[in-house]
């Protein structure tokens, strides 16, 4: 019975088998959808208002969380963003307040005094609230209110935190109530659902046999001859149906396009070269107009920028002119020192005179919010240190930490002996830097990595730490306070033998 029953499925056609297994399916689906029906009605009816309940209580204390966090954001900094946040947040609370489940007959004593708790409290607390955010903080009254209104938020969480623990006690104890009876259905339905799927899977084998296995095969031989493999026998299946003929005259087009993609790998080898050689080629070109770009711009003479700025420079006298023949004075310097100084290591008083000659020209941009002050303990022409350190620093005090503050700031040089060496600080009361960007640049120095620290930071932390063995670069800061940056350079003879080292080198 069973061979026959196998020989006419393979005999009939791939509809009448899709047809069968579809008809098969459905009435099993619609006894298994009733049963399904049933139970899952039983089940949602019972759930349904347990879940909501616990969602709306959990909505309300995230809710109330996140107005509290906004809230003292909002007395922190009392900005734009800060007030947005804050009363977005608040409209948050108040539409939670009011979705909290509020009926005596389906709460019950205990939920429905928790929920008269939190409405009531919520409802003081509002007024209060914004009465604190009303008034000024220079009031006598203020502090006390603030710390008034910290309170009843923390209340209003413990009463949501109970509010969702007396929610689910009920919840559980409703789902004991029903658990006895909703076992039943499980088991009954569990039994048909086992016999449904038993018929189920042996129509699925008998269908995988007949479609599934001529598919995989299909396409495992379609992924060998897209490997260039011919080598592989015919496909052989017992279908007699429209998968057989496919078969067939797969294995007859596998024999066809033998011969021609052999025809078609040979054209694309010789394609390929081809894409190589122009490749190559304008690959050549890009690197012959690289080498012009490079040869033109090594053919610039620095004199001549230095010479046009002088001309520049007595013009302005002849004009009288002051600030801006100061200005294209100190522009000139620092060009000169840029492009002239070969040295590794230079005296210190070199250093301080280009960061005047910059200082002037950020003053110059930046007005009387750049203030530069110096403190020099030493004599500034006897001690040594890398060339172009102390401009870079100065550079990002003012470009992170001064001109991002609105009312500017002040940046301060001090330069004192310790030990063997000398400590040079430059410190501003700019932006400063949050712990968090504080460490990542820290790392960022240790680990070399420019795109955390900057490309001057980063270059000024390398060559201090490969020119001396007892030097060190760090960084100190706080949000809202400024940022120091001290060097120690050892002044003992290990710079000497650097020094001439790279001359003789």
């Amino acid at each position: 019975m069973f061979r026959l029953s196998r020989k006419l499925w393979f005999s009939i056609s791939l509809q009448q088998k899709l047809l069968l297994f579809a008809g098969i399916v459905t009435v099993v689906l619609a006894v298994s959808a009733f049963f399904n029906v049933k139970l899952t009605q039983f089940s949602i009816d019972g759930f349904r208002a347990i879940l909501s309940d616990n969602v709306r209580c959990g909505e309300f204390l995230e809710d109330m969380k996140a107005e509290r966090a906004a809230f003292e954001e909002l007395i922190r900094e009392n900005s734009e963003e800060a007030r947005n946040t804050y009363e977005e947040a608040a409209q948050h609370t108040q539409r939670s307040v009011s979705r909290l489940p509020y009926s005596y007959g389906a709460m019950g004593s205990r939920r429905y005094a928790r929920t008269w708790s939190i409405k009531n409290a919520y409802e003081s607390y509002t007024d209060l609230r914004d009465e604190v955010l009303s008034m000024n903080p220079e009031s006598p009254e203020f502090v006390n209110k603030l710390y008034w209104v910290y309170d009843i938020q923390e209340y209003l969480e413990l009463y949501g935190s109970r509010l969702i623990q007396e929610t689910l006690n009920q919840g559980n104890e409703s789902y004991e109530e029903k658990a006895g009876r909703f076992s039943q259905l499980i088991y009954g339905t569990l039994a048909g659902s086992l016999l449904m799927l038993g018929v189920i899977l042996w129509l699925t084998k008998m269908l995988s046999d007949t479609m599934v296995d001529p598919i995989l095969k299909l396409s495992d031989s379609s992924a060998r001859i897209g490997a260039g493999d011919f080598t592989e026998k015919d496909l052989e299946i017992e279908n007699q149906d429209e998968m057989g003929h496919l078969v067939q005259d797969f294995n007859r087009m596998k024999h066809a396009l033998e011969e021609y993609i052999h025809i078609l790998q040979e054209k694309n080898e010789m394609t390929e070269r081809l894409h190589r050689e122009e490749v190559e080629r304008m690959e050549m070109e890009k690197r012959l107009e690289a080498a012009r770009m490079e040869l033109l711009k090594s053919q610039i003479n620095p004199h001549f920028l230095f010479n046009t700025l002088s001309m520049i420079t007595s013009m302005a006298q002849l004009e009288d002119a002051h600030v801006t023949e100061k200005m294209i004075s100190s522009m000139s310097s620092l060009f000169r020192y840029n492009l002239k100084t070969s040295e590794q290591i230079v005296f210190l008083k070199q250093e301080l005179d280009v960061v005047e000659n910059y200082i002037y020209i950020q003053k110059m941009r930046f007005g009387s919010r750049v203030q530069y002050g110096m403190s020099l303990e030493l004599d500034a022409a006897k001690v040594r240190i890398p060339a172009f350190t102390m401009q870079p620093v100065v550079e990002n005090a003012i470009i992170h930490g001064i001109s991002k503050k609105e009312a500017g700031g002040k940046i301060f040089v001090r330069v004192v002996k310790k030990g063997s060496g000398i400590l040079i600080s430059v410190a501003d009361n700019g932006v400063g830097m949050e712990e968090r960007r504080l460490e990542e640049v820290r790392e960022g120095l240790k680990k070399e990595r420019t795109s955390k620290v900057g490309i001057g930071f980063g270059n000024i932390y390398k060559r201090i730490d490969s020119i001396y063995q007892k030097g060190s670069f760090r960084i100190y800061s706080r949000k809202g306070s400024g940022t120091v940056v001290q060097m120690f350079i050892p002044q003992d003879e290990e710079v000497e033998e650097y020094r001439e080292g790279n001359e003789s080198g």
